[in-house]
C-alpha cells in the first residue's frame, strides 16, 4: 500500500464554476462574481462586520497587512519562531524588525507568557500563528495588546473553520490572513484572503489592495479621477481562482468534518503509546479543523528512524518548520528574545502523518499499525 502525505481536495464543481466565470467575462480580481461570492461566504463566518479581500496568497495578505497597519522600517513585531517563513518576511521586507519568542510546549503556538519580555518602545504588533488550526490563547494575547497599545495580526493560514470559544479564528485581531494553498484543507492551488476587523483600517485597506489607488472610490462614483494615493500593490486574486475556491468553501463544513473524523481515528488508534510519543493536544476552548495530525517522538534520532521505516512501508510522512531564528535569514532580520526552551526541541520531535479528504479508514489503520510495528521491531 502506498499512501501520499497530501492529496489536494477536489469537490467536482470547480470546472463548472470556472466555465461560468469565463462566460461572465470578468476574470480579473476584486469585482467578479466568484470573488464576491467568496468574500460573502467568508464574511458570514464572523459575528461582526468585517472587510474581506481575496488575495493571490496568504503571503500577499500578510504583506498587505503590514502596509495597511502603517508599520514602517525600524518598528518591531513579535511572533513565534516556529512558523512558515513568510510570517516573518512579510514584515522584514518593509524593514520591520522581528522579535521571536518561545512557543507553548503543548499547542506549539506562541507562548503568551513570553510576549511582554519582548516588548520595547519600538514594538507595534503581535503576530499570532494558529498552528494546525488550533487557536492561540487569544484572551491573554488581546489583554497584553490592549495594555501595551499594540496591534494584533492573526496568521490564520491553517485555520479555516477553526474556532476559539465559539468564535471563528481570524475574528480577534485587527487583521487576519488565511491560506488556500493546495496543502490546506480548502484551496485554489494558490490563494489567500485578508480579513480586516478594525473599522479604522477599512478605507486604507481598499487603497492598499488596489495598488495604492482610489479605485474603489472612483468605481463607486465618489471621486472624479482614478489616482495613486499611497503605497500598495496588486494584492487581488483572479476570479478564475475564486471560482475554484468557491466550490470548496461551499463544501467546507463537509470537508472539515470528514478530516476531523479521520483525525479522531488516528488519535483513537494511537492511544496507549504515551511512552513512545505524544499525541496532539487541543485545549478545551478550541474547536480545530483537523489541518494536521502529528505525533512528537522522544528525540530527533527516533523521529528520523520512524520516518524511514514508514517510507519503507509506502507511507509518506514529514516534519515541519525549522525554527526561523536558527536560519540565516532569521539571524539577519530578527532576534530571539528569552530562552529557547521549547521551539527547537519540539520542532525536532514532530512527525506529521498523512491527512487529506480522500484518505481511507483502512489507510489510517495501516499507518497506525506500522507505527506500532516500528516500536515492536526497532
Amino acid at each position: 500500500m502506498k499512501i501520499p502525505f497530501n492529496v489536494p481536495v477536489v469537490t467536482g464543481f470547480e470546472l463548472d464554476y470556472i466555465s461560468k466565470s469565463i462566460k461572465n467575462k470578468i476574470l480579473s480580481g476584486g469585482d467578479g462574481t466568484y470573488s464576491t461570492l467568496c468574500k460573502d461566504k467568508i464574511s458570514s463566518l464572523f459575528e461582526k462586520t468585517v472587510k474581506v479581500f481575496m488575495t493571490p496568497s496568504c503571503t500577499d495578505a500578510l504583506e498587505a497587512s503590514s502596509i495597511i497597519l502603517g508599520l514602517k522600517a525600524g518598528d518591531e513585531v513579535i511572533m513565534p519562531s516556529f512558523t512558515f517563513v513568510t510570517t516573518a518576511t512579510s514584515f522584514a521586507l518593509r524593514g520591520i524588525n522581528i522579535r521571536f519568542v518561545d512557543i507553548d510546549r503543548k499547542t506549539l503556538n506562541i507562548d503568551p507568557n513570553k510576549i511582554e519580555e519582548a516588548i520595547t518602545k519600538k514594538t507595534k504588533a503581535i503576530v499570532c500563528v494558529h498552528y494546525a488550526g488550533i487557536a492561540c490563547d487569544m484572551e491573554k494575547i488581546l489583554k497584553i495588546a490592549q495594555e501595551h497599545e499594540l496591534l494584533v495580526i492573526e496568521d490564520a493560514a491553517q485555520s479555516m473553520f477553526s474556532y476559539y470559544k465559539g468564535k471563528h479564528l481570524g475574528g480577534f485581531g485587527d487583521v487576519a490572513t488565511f491560506s488556500y494553498h493546495d496543502t490546506k484543507n480548502l484551496h485554489c492551488g494558490e490563494g489567500g484572503s485578508l480579513v480586516i476587523n478594525n473599522e479604522s483600517f477599512f478605507d486604507k485597506s481598499h487603497i492598499t489592495i488596489d495598488k495604492g489607488t482610489n479605485r474603489r472610490q472612483f468605481l463607486d462614483g465618489n471621486c472624479e479621477k482614478y489616482m495613486w494615493f499611497e503605497l500598495g500593490s496588486s494584492f487581488v486574486m483572479s476570479d478564475l481562482s475564486a471560482a475554484f475556491l468557491f466550490s470548496q468553501l461551499e463544501h467546507g463544513l463537509d470537508i472539515t468534518n470528514n478530516r476531523k473524523r479521520l483525525w479522531k481515528r488516528y488519535y483513537q488508534n494511537l492511544l496507549g503509546n504515551e511512552d513512545n510519543f505524544e499525541l496532539p493536544y487541543v485545549p478545551a476552548d478550541c474547536d480545530h479543523n483537523a489541518h494536521i495530525f502529528r505525533i512528537r517522538l522522544n528525540d530527533e534520532t527516533r523521529r528520523t528512524d520512524l520516518m524511514k521505516f514508514l517510507q519503507s512501508k509506502g507511507i509518506s510522512s514529514t516534519f515541519h518548520f525549522v525554527p526561523l531564528h536558527s536560519s540565516p535569514g532569521g539571524k539577519k532580520f530578527g532576534k530571539f528574545v528569552g530562552n529557547d526552551i521549547n521551539t527547537t526541541s519540539e520542532s525536532n520531535r514532530i512527525v506529521r502523518l498523512p491527512l487529506f479528504d480522500t484518505l481511507l479508514d483502512d489507510q489510517v489503520d495501516y499507518v497506525c499499525e506500522n507505527i506500532t510495528r516500528f516500536y515492536n521491531e526497532c
